[in-house]
């Protein structure tokens, strides 16, 4: 039976909500969103739209996603504890979870990464700030890797993490963070998000393992691919299909899976000969693996299946690769909709993770204060790494900008 059907759900507070794939994975976990909340209209119309399509979590249960839900439309800025609890709660009400993904593109390879300079990157301070006014059971942040090896106000990599678990611990929240990969939790997409456990009373569960792997070794599935994934959805609809045009398609039909079109060769310190990649808008994916990370844009990895001429896949597909039902909504332009759908967190990972909470809630005591574990040693190993490529690239990359700003 279910887990959502044999037991009580926990409430969570749901914060930065999107479109609603962290909520989706939580709810199948076993979790009661009490409240949801973003400032863009396109993604609060959308979870409104969604929740009133009444999609049941699981076809042998009675619940449907975002059932009695508060969907908040506020900048977070404005929101005060009380604002997200349940309209009949006790003065003393807490959630038992707090979880969200606050905007990414402040620490995003996609981005400028400006991190805390970027007035978004400040938005995970009032994450913090809600935390210590609702003082939930459990915390739940996700963000993308980069964050990992991101200066804070000071510039050294690894900075802006360590502010940020300083200020957690401050308020008396022990922290513990991993990096994992949505498709190692079955996703047919390469994901990988840094996320973080915080508790102040409660014990800090160990992260979700793997339930599969490129290798299919230790107990694990194999890796779930895009071509699996295509196989078992609904065809495109025709008005959502583009197919290659322009000066670029000759080029485009050359590529081999997995491969792109190339962009310029920076010369660096370890790359003589040019340091190559691909165009983000000009990828083929390779149907044998799991796809990309799913972009917040509208230009996502071409496709070549047999029998089907070169296509993009459509913004369907990209909701399907993260995890979302089908029936859920998205409001909004074709952009708007492939934005909503390339910023929200996997819902199979997110699965993984609110499964894992619930069995530590399930199991531990308040009262006893949790220390945070020292960081994984592959973490150490990232930042040491960012950091060296740093001292020997970043005068030649400073050059190629001030030339492609000339």
């Amino acid at each position: 039976m279910p887990l959502q059907s044999r037991v009580k759900p926990r409430s969570v507070v749901s914060l930065f909500s999107g479109a609603g794939g962290l909520d989706i994975g939580l709810e199948r976990a076993g979790w009661r969103t009490v409240s949801a909340t973003d400032v863009d209209s396109a993604a609060i119309a959308s979870l409104r739209s969604s929740q009133g399509a009444r999609l049941r979590i699981d076809l042998a249960g009675t619940r449907c996603f975002l059932e009695s839900t508060r969907i908040v439309h506020a900048d977070v800025r404005d929101l005060r504890g009380p604002d997200l609890a349940p309209p009949d709660a006790a003065a003393d009400w807490r959630p038992d979870l707090l979880a969200g993904g606050p905007p990414c593109q402040p620490w995003s390879s996609a981005g400028l990464q400006r991190g805390f300079k970027d007035p978004r990157g400040l938005l995970l301070g009032q994450m913090i700030r809600l935390a210590n006014e609702l003082r939930p059971r459990y915390v739940l942040m996700e963000n993308v890797r980069g964050l990992l090896t991101a200066g804070g106000h000071s510039e050294g990599h690894g900075a802006a993490i360590a502010e940020i678990q300083a200020r957690w611990e401050e308020l008396g929240f022990a922290v513990s963070w991993a990096l994992l990969n949505a498709a190692d939790f079955g996703a047919a997409q390469r994901r990988v998000r840094l996320v973080m456990f915080a508790s102040a009373d409660r014990r800090l569960p160990e992260f979700p393992s793997p339930t599969h792997s490129r290798a299919c070794g230790d107990g694990c599935q194999r890796w779930t691919t895009l071509g699996e994934l295509l196989a078992r959805i609904p065809a495109p609809e025709p008005e959502d299909v583009v197919l290659p045009s322009g000066s670029r398609v000759a080029e485009l039909l050359r590529l081999v899976p997995g491969t792109g079109i190339r962009t310029g060769g920076v010369v660096e310190h370890q790359r003589p000969g040019g340091h190559w990649g691909y165009r983000q808008d000009s990828f083929l994916a390779d149907l044998d693996l799991p796809s990309r990370t799913i972009r917040a844009a509208s230009t996502p990895d071409w496709i070549r299946r047999e029998g089907e001429p070169m296509r993009r896949l459509t913004w369907r597909e990209c909701a399907a690769l993260q995890g979302f039902p089908e029936g859920w909504v998205f409001e909004g332009t074709r952009e708007t909709r492939f934005r909503l759908i390339g910023n929200a967190v996997q819902t199979d990972m997110a699965f993984a993770l609110g499964r894992c909470l619930r069995d530590a809630l399930a199991r531990s005591r308040s009262g006893t204060r949790p220390v945070s574990p020292e960081w994984p040693e592959y973490f150490t190993k990232r930042i040491r790494g960012a950091a060296a490529d740093h001292r020997a690239n970043a005068a030649s990359r400073q050059r190629h900008k001030a030339l492609e700003v000339a």
